[in-house]
């Protein structure tokens, strides 16, 4: 009697195929969080269309422009980006790049909307 084989080869099968649709989740799906980068898109844009409608220089909102769209919509995303990469080296722990993205793009639409508050 061969004691040693006692896994079947479909309940080995069923524990890899568990084991590969288990790997790497992410809490928030990647459509979500495209349309979060591109509402923070949109929401940085919008104020300076109407700064130019209202009659302010072209040439000084395309500069105001040209630093705040880039920091809102790709700086503070990646700076969640690296921080859980640093998180997840330093702790051990698996914080999942998309999720920290999304939290970076909501931060960031957040952001916006509270200094268009501030300034309406």
């Amino acid at each position: 009697m061969n004691t040693q084989d006692t896994v079947t080869p479909s309940a080995s099968t069923n524990a890899q195929g568990y084991q590969k649709s288990f790997k790497k989740r992410s809490l928030v799906p990647k459509g979500i969080t495209i349309g979060l980068a591109l509402f923070a898109l949109i929401l940085s844009l919008a104020g300076y269309g109407f700064r130019i409608i209202a009659g302010d220089d072209v040439d000084d909102v395309l500069r105001h422009a040209i630093v705040l769209v880039p920091a809102f919509v790709v700086g503070i995303p990646l700076l969640f980006w690296l921080g859980s990469k640093v998180f997840n080296k330093l702790n051990g722990v698996h914080i999942e790049g998309w999720n920290a993205i999304s939290l970076g793009c909501l931060t960031s639409c957040i952001a916006m909307l509270w200094l268009m508050g501030g300034y309406s």
